[in-house]
């Protein structure tokens, strides 16, 4: 891929990451990477290290210029959104570390930039990127995710005619 801006979307978990990479080429994204970050430790501070070195690698490896998050859901259990926003804080950590600017959108505005509509089931939004990406099949539900993020980034800066400020020739 050449002259396109690459961006690392980021599903965030205290257990499970999802990350996806794409390219923004010509007001179009195209796929590069996907999967998930397991922390497989016990404590919170050394699932929350699993996590940081992760990210950091997917970083090294794909060098994306932008990054984008998932904000963070309050559900029912305010003890599991708490352990979900210290990982969403080593998360944006690592980006920043590499200089990298980051975006945050909500569930409903990620689901409406696939799928079309804010309240799209999870199945829905594998499909519509596995279709938007050109895949031959669905990524697992956390890597789905996290291209949904970079998807949902990249429709951001087309609609707002944000020029891509890096350009990376590959």
């Amino acid at each position: 891929m050449k002259d396109g801006v690459r961006i690392l979307g980021i599903d965030p978990g205290s257990r499970i990451t999802g990350y996806g990479v794409i390219e923004y080429l010509r007001g179009q994204p195209f796929f590069i990477a996907c999967g998930t970050i397991r922390a497989k430790e016990k404590s919170l501070a050394d699932r929350l290290w699993e996590i940081h070195s992760g990210i950091s690698e997917v970083i090294a490896e794909h060098s994306p210029f932008m990054a984008a998050i998932e904000k963070v859901f309050v559900s029912i259990n305010p003890s599991s959104a708490l352990k979900l926003g210290h990982a969403r804080g080593v998360l944006i950590l690592a980006a920043r570390e590499k200089g990298m600017t980051v975006a945050e959108y909500s569930p409903s505005q990620i689901k409406q930039a696939v799928a079309g509509y804010g309240r799209a089931e999870k199945a829905q939004v594998q499909e519509m990127v596995r279709a938007i990406l050109g895949l031959d099949r669905k990524p697992s539900n956390d890597a789905a995710d996290a291209l949904a993020v970079a998807v949902c980034h990249s429709n951001h800066l087309l609609v707002n005619g944000q020029p891509a400020t890096k350009i990376v020739t590959r």
